[in-house]
Formats: C-alpha cells, structure tokens, sequence
C-alpha cells in the first residue's frame, strides 16, 4: 500500500524521500552546470523525455520520484543563479519552501472551516496585517469612521487584476478601465473575461502614465470609470505617478487600482518605500511576494481599502457554508475567493514575515535595488554599452552601443541557447533592449561584471 505523507506516520514516511528528492537536486544542478540546460528547447526536450519514458507505464517505477526531479532540476533555469535575471522569477527563501513542503503534507483546503481550522485563521491575520501595511491610516482610524481594509490570497498579478476589475464593476455596475499603454496585459484580459468594454488607453510616452492625458481622458468619459496605474512595470520596473493620478481619481469621482504586483515589495524598505507614496489612496492594490518577497509560486494578493467591497464575492454552498453553521460560529470561507479548492499559500508568507521581520525583508528589498544601481553604473561606464536609464526598482535595460535590434534579439537567443544567461527583453523608445532584473540579494559585484562580459563576448564587433 502506498504510504501517505500526513498522519503520523506521514514524517517517518517522507524523511527518507525527501534526501531522495535533496541528492536528486544536487545531482541535477551539477549536470546543468549554469542558470540554464544548453542546446534550446529541441535539446533541453529531447533530454526529458528521454528521462520520463512512458509517462503512465503499466507497471510503477520506485525510482521515478529521483529520476524525474534530478531530469526537471538540470532542465530548469535557475532563479539562484547570479545570470539568470530575465524576469521577476525571484529564488525562494529556503524557510518559505520548508514551510511550503509542511502546507502540501498538512493539504488545507480554505474553503470551509473544517478542511482548515488554523490555516483559516492564520490567513485572516496575515492578510490584514499586510492590507494594514498598504492602507495605515485607513487601519488607524478602523472602528472610528471608516471599515478596515483586508487582503484576499490570489495566485499572483493576473488574478488579482481580474478581481479588481470585478469588485469595480459589482460595486458600480456598469464600468470602463482606464489604463496606460504601459499596464500589464491581464488588466485587458480581465475586461474580456468580464464582459467589459475595451479599455480606453492613455499614453505613457516616458514609459509612465501622462497626468495630463489622464486627467483629459477623466474629463471626457461618462463614468463610472476605473483607472489602473502601475507601481513596477514588467519592462523597466517603472512607477506612474501614483499621487497625482489618485488626485486625479478624486476629483473626478473615479475608483482607482495600483497594480504593484513589482513594486509592493518596496513596502518593507523604509529607503525604497517613499516611491509608493500614493498607493494607500487606491481601492484595491495587486501584490506579488513571489517576486520582490522570496516566495515560492504562488503568493499573490489582492488588498481592498474597505474590506466592504468583498461582499460581492459572497456565495453559498450548503455544503461548505450552510446558514445554520455560520449562525454558530463557523467561518465562511466561501467569499475569500473565485477559487473553491485554495491550498494554504498564506503559511510560507507567515513564516518568512515572522521569521526575518520588517528589518529582514527590507534588507533583502535594499539589496536587490542596490545591485541594480550597480550594475546600471557598470554599464554606464562601460564604452561598448548603453543604459536606458538608472533603474526604479531592481530592473535595468541595456544594449550594446551601435547595435541593431536583431543583433541585441540574437545575443539573447545565444547565450540561452548556451545556457550562459538568462537575460530578458523589453522594447522602449521603439528600440529593442536586454533586460536584467535582479531579484537575487546574493548576486555579488563579480557576477555583475560576468554577466556584462558574457553579453560583450557574444556582440559581434
């Protein structure tokens, strides 16, 4: 019989899969020897299928489970590793994964109180303490005037986008999103889904939300009108003007949405934190701490100013919410989510918030956005190469001096296909650029001068 990995026998049972599972790690980082598997995707799937076999066999391998994590682990790319910077693909924290190990033995699921007695509590303390960090004053005068605020746990930007725009059009019925071109393109998607009307698009001509065209776009609509700004763009990690756009949303009696799925982060740094000055005037913010929080996928977030809001989500299901047991006392579960079955994401949050602080997770935020600025000043130094612009956040675009398009398009391709780095894309000011985003507080100035030389020894002179 198949041992289970809960119950008390569930640790005795894992203890030895799990230095199975830690040696077929090892093994297979060894055999990638680098931030990516060589030879591009025909090779890198000829190599796993060569390892999988037949994928459901008539008769079961006991040594699958080493087989296919040591295959997945030297076909992966390697968010650890100081060159592998493309996107906001941070590397876990180690207690956030130990304690993600302990959430899928445990298996919670938050969608009735009896599937998850704890974990329903604990992610009801976590999520308003950190709506609390989003909307202080709001917090401050909770019980005076004003409902608190809370925070929903999501599967990260898109699906708290799409709830946003959901609570803005139950809240006010029919509803038209105004967005920048920089927005991120769930934020399109969620008015498709929802049956809304095409966005109406502003421009963002430095790669940041105009004011000016905003306000003209305000004074021209019919409401009921939603704005979503962005406070960490995917391409150059940039923060509209969050004041003077929530300004703006004031004045002309529109709901307002920050999208800092990126930009959250900065929460925690008392240094970087001033660059969100503006956020807590939103109605509804998109985090994301498995990107500027260490998290293993999935950690997303939706945090509403009036926790009111959430009343829209509200369902029934006898089965999970039955009137007669919320009446004693059972809690509902039901209205925390678009999702039924939810796995309990909130415990590796926990355990990171508790175990490095305010003071820890600053650090890292501080650490990351330092190597930034130092890799920018490496480039700007450096005569065969040009900077976009001193980095926002922890993203900087660069490309070599002189170069075409499909000449900066091919070094990428290249040095993936070598599995030498792995550097993102981003196209502004109709040029196209490499991009480098630095979520590794580990990286050190050594490294920022490989990745530099790697790029300059794969540029056709």
């Amino acid at each position: 019989m198949s041992p289970l990995a809960s119950g008390p026998q569930g640790p005795t049972t894992l203890r030895p899969l799990l230095t199975t599972v830690l040696d077929a790690l090892t093994a297979g980082a060894a055999t990638r020897d680098g931030p990516l598997p060589a030879g591009g995707p025909t090779e890198v799937a000829a190599r796993l299928r060569e390892a999988l076999g037949d994928p459901f066999p008539e008769h079961g391998d006991e040594d699958a489970l080493r087989t296919l994590v040591q295959a997945l682990a030297a076909g992966a790319a390697d968010p650890a590793d100081p060159l592998c910077t493309a996107h906001l693909h941070c590397p876990p924290l180690a207690v956030a994964t130990a304690a993600d190990l302990a959430a899928s033995v445990l298996n919670p699921s938050l969608d009735s109180w009896d599937q998850a007695p704890a974990a329903s509590e604990l992610e009801a303390l976590v999520t308003r303490a950190l709506a609390a960090e989003v909307y202080p004053e709001v917090h401050a005068e909770a019980g005076r005037t004003r409902s608190a605020g809370d925070a929903l746990v999501t599967t990260g930007g898109t699906e708290s986008n799409q709830l946003a725009l959901l609570l803005a059009r139950e809240h006010h019925g029919h509803t038209q999103l105004v967005c920048a071109e920089n927005a991120h393109h769930s934020l399109r998607r969620a008015t498709w889904l929802l049956g809304l009307p095409e966005p109406v698009t502003v421009p963002a001509p430095a790669g940041t939300m105009d004011p000016a065209a905003l306000g003209e776009a305000l004074t021209a609509l019919p409401g009921p009108l939603l704005v979503a700004a962005t406070a960490g763009t995917t391409d150059a990690g940039l923060i509209d003007p969050l004041p003077d756009i929530a300004a703006l949303c004031e004045t002309h009696g529109a709901r307002l949405h920050i999208d800092a799925a990126y930009g959250g982060g900065l929460l925690f740094s008392d240094r970087h934190r001033p660059k969100l000055d503006g956020l807590a005037r939103a109605h509804t913010v998109t985090l994301d701490l498995h990107k500027l929080g260490w998290q293993p996928i999935a950690a997303g977030l939706l945090a509403v100013r009036d926790r009111h809001d959430l009343a829209a989500l509200a369902h029934h299901a006898d089965y999970l919410n039955a009137d007669d047991d919320t009446e004693a006392g059972l809690p509902d579960l039901l209205g925390r989510s678009l999702r039924t079955t939810r796995r309990p994401d909130i415990l590796k949050i926990a355990v990171t918030l508790k175990t490095l602080g305010r003071t820890g997770l600053g650090d890292l935020v501080d650490q990351v956005c330092e190597r930034a600025a130092e890799f920018a000043e490496l480039v700007h130094r450096h005569p065969r190469f040009e900077l976009h612009d001193r980095p926002t956040i922890s993203t900087v675009l660069f490309r070599p001096a002189d170069a075409t398009d499909d000449t900066v398009a091919a070094v990428r391709r290249t040095l993936l296909t070598e599995g030498r780095a792995v550097l993102g894309r981003a196209r502004l000011d109709d040029r196209l650029w490499l991009k480098a985003t630095l979520l590794n507080p580990h990286t050190g100035a050594d490294d920022l001068a490989a990745l530099l030389k790697l790029v300059e020894g794969h540029t056709p002179r």
